[in-house]
C-alpha cells in the first residue's frame, strides 16, 4: 500500500512540476507565462470566438509581438450577448476595419496588472481614463475592495473575472462582456 501511494504521489508531482506560481487556468487550460498572448489564447475553451475575431482581423501577428500588452479578454459567453448577428456580421471580411477597431479597443500597450490599475484609479480619485490600442478611451474603477470594472465609450460595463495572467509579451485579464468603442 505505502509503495502504491508514494508512486500516486510521484505521478502528481511529475504532472503538477510544470505548473508554477504564476500559471493560471483559464478556460480549463494552463496559462504559461513564458508562452505569448496568442499561444496562451489559443488553448483556452473560454476564448474561441476572441481567437476566431483576432484571426479574421490579422492582429495574430501583433499579439505574439514583443510588446508588452495588456488584453482584456472577453469570454464566448460575453459574444454571445451582443445583439443577434453581431460576431458573423464583424467576422464578414468587408468588416475588418470594423473588427479591429473592436478588437483594439481591449488592448493597452503596456503591461498593466490588477495593482497597477487600482494604483491608476486611487490617483484618479476613483476613475482611470486609459487609452487603448485603438486610441479611444476607456474607464477604470473600483466595484468594491478587489473587482475592477471597465466601462466602455458607449457606457457598457465588463468585470474583470480573472486578473493578472501573465505572458511573455503582456498580461491578460479575463472580462465577462465585450467592451464597445464608439463606431
Amino acid at each position: 500500500m505505502r509503495i502504491r501511494s508514494l508512486f500516486s504521489l510521484a505521478l502528481v508531482a511529475a504532472f503538477a512540476a510544470p505548473l508554477s506560481a504564476q500559471t493560471v487556468l483559464v478556460g480549463g487550460e494552463a496559462m504559461y507565462p513564458s508562452k505569448d498572448i496568442v499561444a496562451n489564447a489559443v488553448n483556452s475553451k473560454d476564448h474561441t470566438t476572441l481567437v476566431a475575431a483576432v484571426k479574421a482581423a490579422g492582429l495574430v501577428e501583433t499579439l505574439q509581438g514583443k510588446g508588452p500588452f495588456t488584453v482584456f479578454a472577453p469570454i464566448n459567453g460575453a459574444f454571445a450577448v451582443l445583439p443577434a448577428g453581431a460576431v458573423d456580421n464583424l467576422l464578414k471580411p468587408e468588416n475588418k476595419a470594423a473588427l479591429t477597431g473592436v478588437l483594439t479597443y481591449h488592448v493597452l500597450a503596456g503591461r498593466y496588472d490588477a495593482r497597477d490599475l487600482m494604483t491608476h484609479i486611487r490617483k484618479g480619485h476613483g476613475v482611470a481614463v486609459l487609452t487603448t490600442v485603438n486610441g479611444q478611451k476607456l474607464t477604470a474603477m473600483m466595484n468594491g475592495p478587489r473587482n475592477i470594472v471597465l466601462k466602455d465609450a458607449n457606457g457598457g460595463i465588463a468585470n474583470i473575472s480573472t486578473y493578472d495572467v501573465r505572458q511573455s509579451n503582456g498580461v491578460i485579464h479575463v472580462i465577462d462582456h465585450v467592451l464597445m468603442p464608439k463606431m
